[in-house]
C-alpha cells in the first residue's frame, strides 16, 4: 500500500492519508490536487523551511512511521505507551495539525495499536497533547466522507479565496 495520500500505486483507490485531512481544513482545492498527485511548487520556501524543520527538530527520535495512506513524522515508547508526534512549524493551523494527528491516531486505534499524540512547534517550544475522544471520531468520520467526496470530483473545486491562499505552494496554479 502506498504512504502517498492520494491514489494507490496498485489498485488506483484514493485512501484518505493524515495530510489530506491536514489540508481538508485549509483547502478543498488542495485536497483534490494533492490527492491527484499534482504537487505544489517544490521551490516554495514555506515548503522547504517546513522540511527542513522536520528533518532538523528532534533527533533523538525515531522518524516516520508509516502506517495505511499515512506518515507519522516522530514517534518514541514512553512508559510502555506509543507516543507519535506531527511536528508544524507554526501553531498558525492548529486545529487542521490536531485533526491530521487524530485521525493518525485513529488508524492506529483501528489497527489494536493504543497510542497517544502531541503537536510539536519547535519554534515555537510548545507541545500539546492530542487525544482521541467520541467527538472527535465522529467529526473525522464525516470529514473522511467528505475528503473522499471531493478526491472523485472530476476536476478540482473552483479556487476561493481564504486567508492561506498568500502563502500557499499552489498559488500560482490557482491565481495565474
Amino acid at each position: 500500500m502506498s504512504t502517498k495520500p492520494g491514489l494507490s500505486e496498485r489498485s488506483g483507490e484514493i485512501g484518505v492519508s493524515g495530510t489530506l485531512v491536514w489540508y481538508y481544513y485549509i483547502c478543498p482545492r488542495q485536497v483534490w490536487l494533492i490527492a491527484h498527485q499534482l504537487t505544489p511548487d517544490a521551490e516554495d520556501d514555506n515548503l522547504a523551511i517546513g522540511r527542513f524543520i522536520g528533518e532538523m527538530s528532534y533527533a533523538r527520535e525515531k522518524k516516520e512511521l508509516a502506517v495505511g495512506y499515512s506518515k507519522m513524522d516522530v514517534y518514541h515508547i514512553a512508559n510502555g505507551e506509543l507516543v507519535v508526534g506531527e511536528v508544524k512549524k507554526s501553531s498558525k493551523y492548529r486545529h487542521s495539525a490536531r485533526m491530521q494527528l487524530a485521525f493518525y491516531l485513529k488508524e492506529l486505534h483501528s489497527r489494536g495499536i493504543p497510542a497517544r499524540g502531541e503537536l510539536r512547534f519547535p519554534k515555537e517550544k510548545k507541545r500539546e497533547d492530542v487525544v482521541l475522544d467520541e467527538k472527535t471520531l465522529e467529526e473525522l468520520e464525516r470529514v473522511e466522507r467528505e475528503i473522499l467526496r471531493i478526491v472523485y470530483l472530476p476536476q478540482p473545486p473552483p479556487p476561493s479565496k481564504n486567508r492561506y491562499c498568500k502563502k500557499c505552494a499552489y498559488a500560482e496554479f490557482c491565481w495565474s
